[in-house]
């Protein structure tokens, strides 16, 4: 069995590929879309993306409804349009369906699909239909596009930025942990959670207001966890960062679901993964227009959750019970495939 990580993997097989000499080609492994001219050359650049959901890796049958499932299925595709600043327009979607599997389910499946793109103005133009073995598989390519001078790459934050994320942390991680724990679904208790993890809500205003903006040196979404992603932005910035414990966005109901689970709540904000929340970094001044210019189109909030460094690694800076400064690396802690 392999000993790479998933970052190893990725990692060889951009060296492979190389950067290769289309001229239509802007940027290809190593952000969230590859982004391609259009032709003939305009104002505006294609985003395209792809990524699996595999049961029993990705998703349980014994909790995810395939309504939800379905709707899941398209909104972290199109998750990855938006941490780029684009619009998404269509979607290909290959199914590998096991044997035994229900119409019904399937055709839930589809239903919940097929409103998430409606919901963002999206078609379903293609795709492919295979039989599996036991496991049920789904691989979605999104399609979108974005003005030229818009597009947001992991690559651009500068020593001194503020670091930023759109939303709370750690929800998602603490729907799943419920779920596994056997909590129904629909416990209205835990509902800001359960939603968190069972059908995602990703920011697409949110994306192309800042990058509207101008403000935004580098973005991307948390798909892996915050100790991650920020360590996969801050790699091809070819920067570092510190993030501020105390500043990370939970929830009352974060707080109550780690006290019943007997688990950290900062661990699920830093490592959880599937937040789908936007990170991005901007310039120290931007604090003093980009708040009240979001919340004003998006009616949400953001929060600074740190700095960027020009030492190399994410440091997580907390405070101990007599007010002195603790400092720990958290680079990379966050889900990986093959660890």
């Amino acid at each position: 069995m392999s000993e790479r990580t998933e970052r190893d993997i990725i990692a060889a097989i951009r060296k492979m590929v190389g950067s290769g000499d289309s001229r239509n080609l802007l940027a290809g492994i190593g952000d969230d879309c590859a982004v391609i001219r259009q032709d003939p050359p305009g104002d505006k650049v294609w985003l395209l993306t792809t990524d699996a959901l595999v049961e029993a890796v990705h998703f349980d049958r014994a909790w995810h409804s395939p309504r939800l499932l379905g709707r899941k299925a398209a909104a972290v595709n199109i998750s990855d349009i938006a941490a780029m600043g684009g619009r998404p327009l269509f979607a290909l979607l290959s199914v590998a369906l096991p044997a035994g599997l229900p119409d019904a389910w399937f055709d839930d499946f589809l239903a919940g699909f097929n409103a998430v793109l409606r919901e963002h103005g999206m078609l379903l133009v293609g795709g492919d239909t295979v039989r599996s073995g036991s496991a049920a598989m789904f691989n979605v390519t999104v399609i979108g596009e974005a003005e030229a001078g818009l597009v947001l790459y992991r690559a651009g934050a500068r020593d001194g930025d503020t670091v930023w994320v759109s939303g709370s942390l750690g929800l998602a991680a603490a729907g799943l942990e419920l779920c596994r724990r056997g909590v129904a679904t629909d416990a209205a208790e835990w509902a800001e959670l359960l939603k968190a993890h069972l059908d995602p809500e990703v920011q697409v205003a949110m994306g192309r207001v800042l990058a509207a903006s101008g403000l935004v040196h580098a973005m991307l979404d948390i798909s892996d966890g915050l100790a991650t992603d920020l360590a996969h932005l801050c790699t091809e910035s070819g920067v570092g960062a510190e993030v501020v414990a105390e500043q990370l966005p939970g929830t009352e109901k974060l707080a109550m679901a780690a006290a019943f689970c007997n688990m950290s709540g900062l661990d699920w904000m830093l490592s959880g993964g599937e937040d789908y929340q936007l990170l991005f970094t901007t310039p120290v001044a931007a604090a003093a227009i980009l708040p009240q210019l979001v919340l004003a189109q998006t009616g949400r909030q953001i929060h600074a959750i740190g700095r960027i460094r020009s030492r190399h690694g994410v440091v997580l800076c907390s405070r101990d019970q007599d007010g002195g400064e603790q400092r720990r690396e958290i680079s990379y802690q966050g889900f990986d495939h093959f660890v």
